[in-house]
């Protein structure tokens, strides 16, 4: 009765369905329930009803496609434009390399022309400089001289022409070279076209080159101010000494050059164009003008006798007037006794040719040496006579050793000096020597 009527109030029991799946021995079921079937159809459904949905609003709405294409080609546009900026700038950096190249060449060159010839002017400088250092006009070590290392430079790719430059100057500049940002451009889409203007090697190497540009224009005036110094000190020395051999009516060396060089009557050669007027060059034409004369005017200085021949000694007897010591009436003194030790060593006071050398009269032995221009020294009373008739000797020579022969009254030096065969009172000569002892030896 119970179930009877339950089958009435709920009906009848839905039949349950079952899958069977077999697989060799293997048997597995599953019981399909009725919600499961209805979420499977509506997924289906969803499913279906998305897709359609989808291809309608597709096919229903081409702009977007289109849009879509527009936009890749914009894109497409972008990046071809990005490219050509790109090689655009790239043509231009190397094209700048290539100007920065051939700039620092040219400056390489030049500054290798400055090189040279400053090179070739302290050849001809040096020469001039030991002339002056031998005339004591000048210390060599203080003198100026050129660049210890020859002006270098850098260059990409510098040609083989390059390679007999020195080290030390190349590494130097290429220091300087590299201490700079590097000239790099990284363009972004906002800026394609445009790079900031960053310093280049070839700006940085100009900004060098000017500085070793001015360096070399310094050591260039300081070896013109050396020059001119050095032909003006040459110049003074030269009319100092000129002015004590014009007291002595000793003749310039330079009117003999003059009339040499007036004397054209036998001169020729084919005419070839004068050296280029330099303005350095006349300095050091003018320099060499200055020593020539300043060494012709001290070399004739040199040969004259302007120097003590007894220096510490004492004299016994002055040149002039004076009582006789053996007559005991007044006589003249032709030259200065000077008090020696017996057999002292007695020297010339300048070179010259020994034109007398023996006994002869009161002068007891006597050794006379001519110096040129008509001026002879004679040295008396000597206890030996060490040279002959005819050598030429030297400021350091012995001539022979001191005594007391011929009208003597004891060992002591008589000095003469005579200009023209007339005796001349060697204290003028002794007191140039004094003014002139800076400039001869």
């Amino acid at each position: 009765m119970n179930s009877g009527h339950q089958h009435r109030v709920f009906g009848k029991r839905a039949q349950e369905h079952i899958l069977i799946l077999a697989s060799g021995d293997k048997v597995r079921h599953m019981t399909v329930r009725p919600w499961m079937g209805a979420l499977a159809f509506c997924f289906v459904g969803v499913f279906s009803i998305g897709y359609l949905l989808a291809t309608s609003y597709l096919v229903l709405r081409d702009d977007l496609i289109g849009a879509t294409m527009a936009r890749q080609a914009r894109m497409q546009h972008d990046y071809e434009d990005r490219i050509a900026a790109l090689r655009a700038q790239v043509d231009r950096i190397t094209s700048r390399q290539l100007l920065d190249q051939q700039v620092v060449e040219d400056k390489v060159d030049k500054l290798m022309e400055q090189q040279m010839a400053l090179t070739s002017r302290h050849g001809k400088l040096d020469n001039l400089l030991d002339r002056a250092e031998s005339s004591g006009l000048t210390d060599k070590d203080s003198a100026p001289s050129a660049p210890s290392s020859p002006v270098q430079s850098y260059a990409p790719a510098i040609k083989d022409k390059r390679a007999s430059l020195d080290r030390g100057g190349i590494e130097a500049i290429e220091k300087q070279l590299a201490s700079g940002a590097p000239a790099d451009a990284t363009p972004d889409n906002t800026t394609l076209a445009y790079v900031p203007a960053t310093e280049t090697v070839g700006d940085r190497a100009d900004r060098i080159f000017s500085k070793v540009t001015l360096s070399l224009k310094d050591v260039e005036q300081d070896q013109r101010n050396r020059v001119e110094q050095l032909t003006s000190d040459a110049g003074n020395a030269a009319n100092a000494i000129e002015s004590v051999l014009t007291r002595f009516k000793i003749p310039m060396p330079e009117a003999a050059a003059k009339q040499d060089d007036e004397d054209d009557s036998a001169v020729g050669g084919p005419y070839v164009e004068p050296e280029s007027n330099d303005e350095f060059n006349n300095s050091l034409v003018a320099l060499d003008g200055a020593l020539t004369r300043l060494e012709a005017v001290r070399s004739t200085a040199e040969s004259l006798p302007f120097r003590n021949p007894a220096v510490g000694k004492e004299v016994t007897s002055p040149f002039g007037n004076r009582r006789d010591p053996f007559l005991g009436r007044l006589a003249l003194h032709s030259g200065i006794d000077f008090r020696f030790a017996p057999g002292e060593k007695i020297r010339p006071t300048a070179p010259g040719k020994v034109i007398s050398a023996g006994w002869t009269g009161g002068y007891g032995n006597m050794v006379e040496i001519d110096h040129g221009n008509g001026i002879s020294t004679r040295y008396g009373h000597m206890s030996e006579v060490l040279v002959r008739v005819g050598d030429t000797v030297g400021r350091s020579d012995v001539i022979g050793l001191a005594g007391s022969t011929g009208r003597s009254t004891g060992t002591h030096l008589h000095y003469e000096v005579r200009q023209n065969g007339r005796a001349i009172d060697p204290v003028y000569f002794m007191n140039a020597g004094l003014k002139l002892a800076t400039y001869i030896k």
